[in-house]
């Protein structure tokens, strides 16, 4: 049975339903922003306790994404999605029916819990659409975490303008349920599972190492850099990831595989991550702000609220519609050099920037020019994460490096959040933000992607099939060519044909080549004719192992004593049966 055939409504239903799934889910990020200035007042605390309403959601999203993403992996993606977004709508409801600051900041952080939605959307992409459309799928779902963040300032600073703001909140619970509900009719579970067990002391570990670190960068302002508890909190938190990741190093199903994880390619890509997290909050925090102060400054551009959210939606409008050109990039030059070009871009609009302030339609130029740059390098990422890890892997994977997005637009809260405090002037009893605390902000954007393009130039290049060679895997998307680089100048392996029990090819089967200490040594994906090809690192015993959707998996042993040729070795798959979603 082919791919493509396994799953009938995955051509219809899948990449619609989980774009518009990840859309929602990074709705939750920008949904109080239009009140944010408000939020003491409606929550009669102190403008430093109603930073928790927004802490509290951003600490959620960082902790829970990777633990749900190793979840779907073990236990099924679409089904921790929904129970992803489930959690959401009680989060959404809760936080509507309460003005109790520390209610609210538990239904937030629920919320929060839902950003795990966007690598598992990734790996059900991965797992049920066939090749020639998995590029363009992926890049829309990795660029959904900006889309639904631009497309929701508007919205909510209408529904905050006209209405009582726990509005909002009514409203995401029926997005959460709506995208549940779609999910469950048109979205197929995959069939991949993970090997082990869930690594709760690794989730524990990773959680608790996480918030020590993210705490203090979010509340540093207020705590003060210096200060003690803002420096023991970073040392605290360098202790226990340091003690988690030896003790990741020792699990035998580890939480994150971090030898996977030092991989030149997943490394480089995750820090690139950070830095792109860096350049797309801060446009986030500096126009809405420019737009809406009084242009009694000399400088502010005197905008309604709603007027300011719909400048800058243009953010999220170029990055979805940045998707299908990502892909045709990808498949001609590859995810790294989309990556570049996407931060090009990106320097190229903050750079413009400096000088177009001073106008509400300069604005929206530099929301689509930098839209334009994060929607490509969004789009990068996922392909690039993919085409070095195994596919049971990619839920966990994609999650770690959407923590690194989310590690990104957390320093760039806390920096750009400092450097507007220190440059503002005061106003009577307000502090109002300057045209110099401004540039400043796209200054540090500029410099953050320049070190991540400093980090993409050292990326793998894409990889080319070797002349002659018998098999060619015919990757239409990247992240199929990443996975045929272990067959690049083949000379000597193992290659042969993935079958079904009745004898006829199995296309777009993943076939793993695992060494003698049970690590991968290498991974292909099947041709249309169920031929594949894998080098191999050195002599010795070797397990290729194969799955395939529709298929139960299957393995064999073999043995490479140094043949210059490949050694053939067919795998014959020993179950075939429909999958029922």
């Amino acid at each position: 049975m082919s791919h493509a055939t396994a799953h009938p409504r995955a051509d219809r239903g899948v990449v619609p339903v989980l774009a518009f799934s990840g859309i929602v889910v990074a709705v939750m990020q920008t949904l109080l922003v239009p009140v944010i200035k408000d939020l003491p007042a409606l929550l009669r605390t102190s403008p430093s306790n109603a930073t928790w309403v927004m802490t509290s959601t951003l600490l959620a999203g960082a902790v829970s994404t990777p633990i749900m993403g190793r979840l779907g992996d073990l236990f099924g993606k679409r089904r921790m999605l929904l129970t992803s977004l489930a959690v959401m709508v009680v989060g959404s409801l809760v936080c509507a029916l309460t003005d109790d600051l520390v209610v609210m900041i538990a239904g937030r952080a629920l919320q929060g819990v839902a950003m795990g939605a966007i690598p598992l959307g990734i790996g059900l992409m991965r797992d049920e659409l066939p090749r020639e459309k998995l590029g363009s799928a992926m890049a829309l779902m990795s660029s959904s975490i900006g889309v639904g963040g631009g497309l929701a300032m508007p919205a909510a600073a209408l529904v905050a303008q006209h209405a009582d703001w726990h509005a909002l909140f009514f409203g995401a619970a029926g997005l959460g349920v709506l995208a549940m509900a779609l999910i469950v009719f048109l979205v197929p579970e995959s069939p991949l599972r993970a090997e082990g067990t869930f690594d709760v002391l690794g989730a524990l570990g990773l959680s608790a190492g996480l918030v020590l670190f993210l705490l203090p960068i979010t509340k540093g302002s207020d705590w003060g850099w210096g200060s003690g508890l803002t420096l023991g909190l970073f040392a605290a938190s360098a202790a226990v990831l340091v003690l988690w990741g030896v003790m990741e190093l020792r699990v035998k199903a580890p939480l994150v595989d971090l030898r996977t994880t030092a991989r030149r390619e997943v490394l480089l890509t995750n820090l690139a991550s950070i830095m792109v997290g860096v350049a797309f909050y801060a446009i986030s925090l500096v126009l809405p702000q420019l737009l809406q102060l009084p242009a009694a400054t000399g400088y502010g551009l005197g905008q309604s609220m709603v007027v300011a959210g719909l400048c800058v939606a243009p953010l999220g409008i170029t990055m979805m519609f940045t998707a299908p050109l990502y892909a045709r990039l990808s498949a001609t030059y590859g995810p790294k050099v989309t990556l570049i070009l996407g931060m090009l871009v990106i320097a190229i609009g903050y750079g413009a920037g400096l000088g177009l302030m001073s106008a509400a339609w300069q604005t929206i130029v530099i929301s689509v020019v930098v839209g334009a740059g994060i929607g490509l390098a969004y789009s990068s990422l996922p392909a690039l994460i993919i085409g070095a890890v195994d596919p049971s892997e990619t839920g966990a994977a994609n999650g770690l490096n959407t923590l690194m997005r989310s590690i990104g637009t957390s320093v760039s809260s806390a920096v750009i959040g400092m450097v507007l405090a220190n440059t503002a002037h005061t106003a009577g009893p307000v502090e109002v933000p300057t045209m110099e605390g401004f540039r400043a902000s796209f200054l540090i954007a500029t410099g953050a992607v320049a070190i991540g393009l400093v980090f993409a130039l050292f990326l793998p290049g894409r990889p080319r099939a070797a002349a002659g060679q018998h098999t060619q895997l015919r990757a239409s998307s990247e992240e199929d060519a990443a996975l045929a680089r272990a067959t690049e100048a083949l000379t000597g392996g193992f290659q042969g044909r993935v079958l079904s029990p009745a004898g006829a090819p199995v296309a777009r089967a993943q076939v793993t080549l695992i060494d003698p200490h049970g690590r991968r040594a290498g991974a292909a994906l099947s041709d249309d004719d169920g031929r594949y090809a894998l080098a191999v690192p050195a002599d010795g015993a070797y397990v290729l192992a194969a799955t395939a959707a529709g298929h139960a998996p299957g393995a064999v042993s073999a043995v490479h004593r140094g043949e210059e040729r490949p050694v053939e070795v067919d795998l014959a798959l020993p179950g075939d049966s429909e999958i029922l979603a």
